[in-house]
């Protein structure tokens, strides 16, 4: 684990981020915030790309919670069981269905307290659809972050709570918004677990990682 950056060095790794990607954006394919949160709750323990190709049909028939349960458990199964623990994430899909339909009025709750109150969405979970959908500046720790995060001493942390508070502590509040994207992408591109590709990174000169592979 890094030492924390200080602040002069962080503004610098954002404003490079900034200006090579001023609009990031997330990789999982949703139409509107209920397909969002399925998409999210889908993709623990999978990828992106896994969900994205298992999503695409079923958000043309089932975009909204209703539709949803109108489709049921063993019709939604059909179009996710190339997803891991599908059988589960059906189970959750179906009930957080339910909910939004009887309690919500069918629309997506925008608070982290309603949101991780719904079957199979936790904090990160939370978190992603506060960010990308409703635009608050929450921050989803994953693996790519919670990495990036402590080899680089942005956000270090012991564990994924420690790091979420590094980032709202230590991000000027003018990268709050789209930091977890950037931190997301850099570690799924470029500051890879097994092989960093430190000789291409373009904040190299500012990152601390000792085992550097230039």
């Amino acid at each position: 684990m890094a030492k924390q950056l200080d602040y002069h060095t962080i503004h610098q790794i954002f404003t490079r981020f900034h200006e090579a990607d001023p609009e990031p954006k997330g990789e999982l394919e949703h139409v509107n915030a209920f397909t969002l949160v399925v998409a999210v709750a889908l993709s623990a323990q999978a990828t992106d790309v896994g969900v994205n190709k298992a999503t695409r049909e079923l958000f043309q028939i089932a975009d909204t919670p209703q539709k949803m349960l109108d489709l049921g458990e063993e019709g939604l199964i059909e179009h996710i069981k190339t997803i891991g623990l599908y059988r589960q994430k059906a189970k959750n899909v179906i009930k957080l269905s339910r909910i939004l339909v009887e309690d919500y009025g069918g629309v997506v709750p925008s608070s982290r307290a309603a949101l991780t109150s719904l079957p199979g969405v936790g904090r990160k979970t939370a978190n992603v659809v506060l960010n990308m959908w409703f635009k608050q500046p929450a921050q989803a720790v994953d693996t790519h972050i919670f990495r990036v995060g402590n080899r680089t001493g942005i956000a270090p942390g012991k564990d994924v709570d420690a790091v979420e508070r590094a980032i709202e502590d230590n991000i000027p509040a003018e990268f709050q918004q789209h930091a977890h994207h950037w931190l997301i992408l850099h570690g799924r591109y470029t500051c890879k677990a097994r092989k960093p590709l430190c000789a291409t990174c373009i904040i190299r000169d500012l990152c601390p990682f000792e085992e550097k592979t230039l």
